[in-house]
């Protein structure tokens, strides 16, 4: 089932989601519904937020950076209950766009690593690090987890300078129709 994505205004985006467990009703199919919505969208990255939920689940496709990044050629992960440990590396610079806020693209500085401990879909429980484009899209998708949008790292004079974008979006009168890549 594809998911609708949830855009700048609707409430779930802002919230603080929740941890889940082995448990919750539905897992496979959420992260399975996940990936048909990602796709559709032609993203990089989902978070549960984004449709609606709030629960701590993200899904990462970084496989579209292996042409700069070979070692992403295979990396697709679900990542359930991330809790970063540590943020290092040099701070970069790069433009992201996000499903939630179409027609918005904005330079974003990141650290270059996100050591993170999550559960896999099977709740194996993992500690690693990730660099680069992929550390990139998993910080973009943690964000969402704790209820912050890209706009949030902008200066108040650049939010200022999208209000009536954003208030377009929060209105619907700008939907999510192009494809997307962060």
């Amino acid at each position: 089932m594809k998911y609708t994505v949830k855009s700048y205004g609707d409430t779930t985006l802002r919230k603080k989601a929740q941890n889940i467990d082995k448990n919750y009703i539905g897992l496979g199919e959420l992260i399975s519904d996940m990936w048909t919505t990602l796709y559709s969208s032609d993203g990089v990255g989902l978070a549960a937020p984004q449709i609606g939920m709030s629960v701590r689940i993200f899904v990462v496709d970084a496989t579209s950076g292996a042409d700069d990044e070979p070692e992403l050629a295979n990396f697709k992960k679900v990542f359930i209950n991330p809790e970063i440990i540590e943020l290092s590396g040099e701070e970069w610079i790069m433009n992201e766009g996000c499903l939630s806020l179409p027609e918005i693209r904005e330079d974003i500085a990141r650290p270059d690593v996100v050591k993170l401990k999550y559960c896999s879909e099977d709740f194996n429980e993992y500690i690693e690090e990730f660099k680069g484009y992929a550390g990139r899209i998993i910080q973009h998708e943690y964000d969402h987890l704790e209820g912050i949008l890209l706009i949030d790292h902008l200066s108040p004079l650049r939010r200022r300078l999208l209000k009536s974008k954003l208030n377009n979006i929060a209105n619907g009168k700008i939907q999510h129709s192009s494809k997307i890549k962060s």
